[in-house]
């Protein structure tokens, strides 16, 4: 790898550091691989765009593209057709495009957009320095798709979006075959990485001041097929629990078929995995659930979620819904609302059905009208939302232990709150009483329950009903702003927010 030279632009100085922005789009996966690309950018020299101007287009611009949404080529060709003027007046100026979509259009990115300077696949994300380089070397576009992992991306640098929380990968691809998911063609068969590789991720990461870490799959729950240990997710679970210093771990997304006993007493067992659990049920029709090749069916969800309760009678338990999968009858969605009535989401992801080019739903018969399918989708979110306030409404008076974030509501500059995750994952807003400690993102404070709604709880405590526990992440949040005036040196692996696994530096332009 070498030096990612470019021309002088007009925003930089001859000294500083071209600068970059990731744009993301999609599940938590892109999310993740994100803050690799974003830790590849920076250990190959180049500087995060300033937030404090949200309008000025950095030098670097990378699409982190999802092709599971709808319309998702559609948003990515507008945002590079508006970028093109940019580009046009700013020599120098770089524009790459990575993740699903990218692994599927491949070459007609370049063709729809040949201001493109960079077109890489979800299979080598730690390509994308070099092909940078030698994009701006070849003065032509470079295009790098592979169809099979290189290298296992919690092997690369890593700029983390949080330093109290973050993302650990523990295993990429999907072995299943959902008829309306392009997912597995696009990321692969699953692999599974190292329990000893996992668990080090896990403690860099606390020691960096994390105290809340997310495991991440494709399907999680199948985690340890690949070297032959079906119980290895359980045990992941139980390890997790041995980490002094991490306070709460989660997972996403588990697949109903996978979902094993030993995970239920792991998770009741183990005092820092946090009582909830998204648990993807797609449709409550059996007969759509074969067309969809979910293997399992809408009495095997149901009793998964009985015993979750059993041992974890406090757990909020989410889930995706598809509504308006093809030959879907009324008799169909209305098993669909009945499954939904007899789960208690604590909150739903709901989607309607949309032809994916690849998949095999694209060639179903009975596609059915738009119009059915957004009046089936408005009577599925009109229950899931009077079930998630009446779900809601059962926390009105309790007391609950909230991890502070970084983002505040919407209506924040009015109501003056802040907000936070309970330990089961409800949004919570809250307010200081006047004369106590404003808590830090990543500090935990304790307060009752006094309203809620279908969406967030909110507490207005009494200064005896607040209790504040500031906390090693409140302090890597100060470290963290107290450094944000400057780039964190190339190569640190002791600075908040940053991991980094023993990648190659590259210098800075000058």
């Amino acid at each position: 790898m070498t030096e990612l030279a470019s021309n002088p632009t007009p925003t930089h100085s001859e000294t500083a550091p071209r600068t970059y922005e990731v744009r993301t789009y999609g599940c938590q996966m892109n999310v993740h691989d994100s803050e690799r690309l974003s830790g590849l950018l920076e250990d190959a020299g180049l500087a995060r765009k300033s937030d404090e101007q949200p309008d000025e287009v950095a030098d670097v611009v990378v699409f982190n593209t999802c092709a599971v949404r709808e319309n998702a080529d559609n948003k990515l060709y507008g945002n590079l057709g508006m970028l093109k003027t940019v580009k046009d007046s700013r020599p120098g100026m770089q524009i790459a495009v990575g993740g699903c979509l990218a692994q599927k259009d491949r070459d007609t990115i370049i063709k729809k957009a040949p201001w493109v300077d960079v077109v890489f696949g979800t299979h080598n994300i730690g390509s994308l320095p070099a092909l940078l380089n030698r994009a701006e070397h070849n003065k032509q576009a470079e295009l790098e798709i592979l169809e099979s992992l290189d290298v296992f991306p919690s092997t690369l640098p890593t700029r983390r979006e949080s330093v109290y929380a973050g993302w650990v990968s523990i295993s990429v691809g999907c072995n299943n075959t959902c008829t309306f998911c392009i997912v597995p063609s696009l990321r692969g068969k699953e692999r599974d990485r190292r329990p000893g590789e996992i668990l080090a991720e896990i403690q860099a990461l606390v020691d960096d001041g994390a105290i809340e870490v997310t495991l991440l799959g494709q399907n999680v729950n199948s985690y340890g097929v690949e070297f032959g240990d079906r119980l290895a997710f359980g045990k992941l679970l139980r390890a997790c629990g041995e980490i002094e210093g991490l306070e709460r771990v989660r997972f996403t997304s588990p697949h109903p078929a996978a979902f094993t006993d030993d995970v239920i007493e792991a998770m009741a067992e183990t005092p820092n995995v946090m009582p909830q659990l998204h648990m993807p049920l797609q449709s409550g029709s059996d007969r759509v659930l074969k067309e969809m090749r979910r293997s399992y069916r809408s009495k095997k969800f149901l009793g998964i979620l009985d015993k979750v309760r059993d041992r974890i009678p406090q757990a909020a338990i989410t889930t995706d819904i598809i509504v308006g999968f093809p030959g879907e009858t009324e008799e169909d969605f209305q098993a669909t609302l009945d499954v939904v009535e007899a789960s208690r989401f604590s909150s739903a992801y709901t989607f309607q059905y949309s032809v994916r080019a690849g998949t095999p739903a694209a060639t179903m018969e009975d596609q059915l009208p738009k119009a059915v399918v957004q009046e089936r989708y408005e009577r599925l979110t009109a229950l899931q939302d009077r079930i998630a306030k009446e779900e809601n409404a059962k926390q009105l008076g309790r007391t609950v232990e909230v991890l502070v974030t970084e983002n505040a509501g919407r209506k924040a500059e009015q109501t003056h709150r802040l907000s936070g995750r309970s330990q089961d994952q409800r949004l919570v807003h809250f307010t200081v009483p006047e004369g106590e400690q404003t808590p830090r993102p990543g500090d935990l404070v304790t307060l009752p329950i006094t309203e809620v709604a279908a969406f967030h709880l909110v507490s207005d405590p009494t200064a005896e009903q607040y209790h504040l526990r500031r906390s090693r992440a409140g302090d890597a949040w100060d470290r963290s702003q107290a450094e944000s005036c400057g780039v964190p040196s190339t190569g640190a692996s002791s600075q908040p927010g940053r991991t980094n696994l023993g990648m190659p530096t590259l210098k800075v332009r000058s």
